[in-house]
């Protein structure tokens, strides 16, 4: 069994670690990657593909850092595919932040998305994000301008007559109709028009798409680089072209035709309100009552791009108790800051914890504690490939955590320190910073003292080093036990057709990579 092939890790008697060779290989056999419990991404998005034509992806990582952009491309795709699945247009993000996500998803994929987050500032940078994508769009814009001239010249010098022929052809070329207008190749004119979307009957859309594609000229076609940048932007985000910047003295063909483009988009931005992003500030708990604070709540799925301690089980709490919801894509991060139901043995039956969240583990009374929560949060996966722990930083926490009790008599705070280290020009400048955010006299101890104890430690140095790097190899085995607590609870819903776990990113880049994802059945 198991337990006897891992038996001699720990000393029977002083439960010591003994065997760190077999320790290590528990550590990786009780991981998520080899338990065989996750539904490969390649899977998942072959059985909600269907019918449905690929959208060529926008370079993100223009407007987000590579990190943020890997995570919002392979999310966003994953959620459009469940949302046209399960036939809606709304998505509700939780923790939205900045809405990095929840723009991507209204302005690539033409979804109807509201961002909560409980943080104005965060709320506020939300704004302040499609405010400077404008600001590019005008850059965009005129870079599109000056290559597409350059690139008429240039074609015309070396093929004289061939373009005239060339983009009559284009021009006759039918529009597919067999898809929805979100999932049109993203490069045709015809979505030039309809990423700024359009409502009303297909009928209405076809027509003015055609308009559009039959009256549009040479010159006024956008190039690749100006389509890229409009397929992340909202439709208010467009400049609308001004004649007036024109020479001539009368209105010429190619002139009607941009007013006419000019004249769709403006009613497209005034009338259509399904590829708007919202960005809303309120604080989400597992009763939080949605239609409160989403006026116009419909059918929707609900997601979540690292939302930090109890918010991901709560996201999944509203999940299963709000009919409306149809789905859920959530990826959590931040376990230490999960409450714990068992962690100070108190009886508090109306408390809704973060975990656990599964009867069996309420049944078996099961806690993780602090000091295993945050050691889930350690990147076994980024230490692999040479990126290590910040070791001279944690010897700083851990000398500083010795003087506090030593001198102050302080074994417990509410406080914390924070991001003091990269801030800190010395130990003793790092210690006296920390005091103050403590809010304790630093007064009471002085910097030779604060010296003999750094001098003290420090040739335990290596010694935490090695702590830590156990920990890092254990991380991965407490990330396995609450993510399969919030996939049981999920499992033991009765209203559930579908639930699973899906490794969504690269764990080198997003090292909180697993998505616990659920499809509610059709008649609930």
């Amino acid at each position: 069994t198991d337990d006897d092939t891992f038996s001699n890790v720990f000393c029977e008697n002083s439960k010591k670690l003994i065997n760190i060779n077999l320790f290590a290989l528990a550590a990786r056999y009780y991981s998520l990657s080899n338990l065989g419990v996750c539904t490969p991404l390649e899977d998942i998005l072959e059985a909600l593909r269907g019918d449905n034509q690929e959208t060529k992806g926008v370079k993100t990582d223009e407007f987000m850092n590579t990190k943020k952009s890997h995570e919002v491309q392979v999310m966003s795709e994953l959620v459009d595919k469940i949302a046209n699945y399960c036939g809606i247009k709304q998505v509700i993000d939780i923790g939205s932040g900045k809405g990095y996500l929840s723009s991507f998803l209204s302005m690539q994929y033409n979804l109807k998305v509201y961002g909560i987050d409980s943080s104005n500032t965060n709320t506020n940078g939300a704004h302040e994000r499609i405010r400077k994508l404008k600001k590019h769009w005008k850059a965009y814009q005129s870079r599109g301008r000056v290559n597409m001239k350059s690139q008429r010249l240039e074609k015309a010098n070396d093929r004289p007559g061939e373009t005239e022929i060339k983009f009559k052809a284009n021009d006759e070329k039918p529009l597919n109709n067999n898809s929805s207008l979100q999932h049109q190749d993203q490069v045709t004119t015809q979505d030039f028009v309809s990423s700024c979307g359009f409502t009303g009957s297909e009928t209405r859309k076809q027509t003015e798409v055609d308009l559009v594609s039959l009256t549009q000229s040479d010159e006024s076609k956008p190039s690749e680089d100006v389509l890229a940048i409009l397929n992340v932007l909202p439709a208010d985000a467009v400049e609308v072209f001004s004649s007036s910047q024109c020479n001539c003295g009368q209105l010429c063909e190619e002139e009607k035709a941009q007013r006419k483009m000019s004249s769709l988009k403006a009613k497209a931005s005034e009338s259509s309100q399904s590829n708007l992003y919202f960005p809303l500030t309120s604080c989400i708990t597992a009763e939080t009552e949605l239609s409160d604070i989403v006026t116009d709540l419909e059918d929707c799925m609900i997601v979540g791009l690292h939302t930090c301690g109890d918010l991901a089980p709560n996201t999944l709490r509203i999940f299963t108790a709000k009919p409306e919801i149809k789905a859920v894509c959530s990826v959590g991060c931040c376990y230490h800051l999960l409450s714990e139901q068992f962690e100070n043995q108190e009886e508090c039956p109306e408390e809704v914890w973060g975990f656990p969240m599964c009867q069996y583990l309420k049944d078996k009374g099961w806690c993780c504690g602090r000091n295993a929560r945050m050691s889930a949060c350690l990147a076994l996966e980024r230490v692999a490939v040479g990126q290590m722990l910040p070791t001279e930083s944690l010897f700083y926490r851990a000398v500083l955590q010795v003087i506090i009790e030593e001198i102050y008599g302080v074994t417990k705070s509410d406080r914390h320190v924070g991001k003091i280290f990269s801030k800190s020009s010395s130990f003793i400048d790092y210690v006296r910073k920390s005091l103050k955010k403590l809010e304790l006299d630093d007064s009471k101890i002085s910097d030779s003292c604060i010296m003999d104890y750094y001098e003290k430690y420090k040739h335990r140095m290596n010694e935490l080093e090695a702590f830590n790097m156990l920990k890092v190899l254990l991380a991965p085995c407490i990330e396995v036990l609450i993510l399969l607590d919030r996939l049981c609870y999920l499992k033991e819903q009765d209203n559930i057709a579908w639930s699973g776990l899906v490794k969504l990113f690269d764990p080198v880049k997003s090292p909180r990579c697993y998505a616990v994802i659920a499809l509610k059945k059709q008649s609930c």
